[in-house]
């Protein structure tokens, strides 16, 4: 058995890079040097602060060619981009460039359109605390799960997919430290879809994923 499990909280801090784009071409441009927390904080950054926009568009970059640009075909093209079928911040890059550039080949007057509103850039830096929560044995989450915060949830289920060697979450990490008898456990957290959704509802996905499995085991 290993170490205990260290529940942390995050937030994510946005910080100005001083780039931004006005057409589409500009959005391309700026893409190939933006740096990869902004690409990052553009897809994922969305989760951990209050959303007005359309909510069929889950990363901004979708989100400005929609509102600012008015290009909806363009838009539900990024819309459908899934940063979790990537293998890092580069191959994505890449994808919304190739999507981008795509498009762009579309029309002649795309490229010099102006949007109603510039695109601003801007990187995130993320700041992690320790609640002082430890747990000991997996089936421990299952009563910790509907409680922690959705800056828990975010740290340890999405953040943790950058920061693990195998690209798991936190949660998912740590039990594979206590042997087969939870493979069942791993198989319905890898089921889980941490992107086209919010961190309230992955919550609860989550919550329900330990339930079952503890409710399983003692039948």
């Amino acid at each position: 058995m290993g170490d205990a499990f260290t529940v942390k909280d995050c937030a994510l801090i946005a910080i100005a890079t001083g780039q931004l784009a006005e057409t589409l071409r500009e959005m391309r441009d700026r893409l190939e040097t933006a740096p990869a927390s902004s690409i990052y904080y553009h897809f994922w950054g969305g989760l951990l602060r209050p959303r007005f926009d359309d909510p069929e568009f889950q990363n901004d970059f979708a989100i400005w060619v929609r509102h600012s640009l008015h290009d909806k075909p363009l838009a539900e093209r990024l819309a459908l981009i899934d940063p979790t079928h990537f293998d890092d911040l580069e191959d994505l890059r890449r994808e919304l460039i190739d999507v981008i550039e795509e498009r762009l080949d579309e029309s002649e007057l795309l490229p010099w359109t102006k949007a109603s509103q510039r695109f601003y850039f801007v990187r995130s830096q993320i700041v992690v605390f320790d609640t002082g929560r430890r747990v000991h044995e997996p089936g421990e989450l299952a009563s910790l799960i509907p409680h922690l915060s959705v800056g828990s949830i975010f740290y340890h289920f999405i953040d943790a997919r950058r920061r693990t060697p195998t690209g798991n979450d936190d949660f998912t990490e740590w039990i594979q430290g206590f042997g087969e008898e939870y493979t069942r456990l791993k198989k319905g957290i890898a089921a889980i879809d941490p992107y086209f959704t919010n961190l309230v509802e992955l919550r609860e996905e989550l919550s329900c994923v330990f339930e079952e499995y503890r409710g399983g085991k003692g039948a």
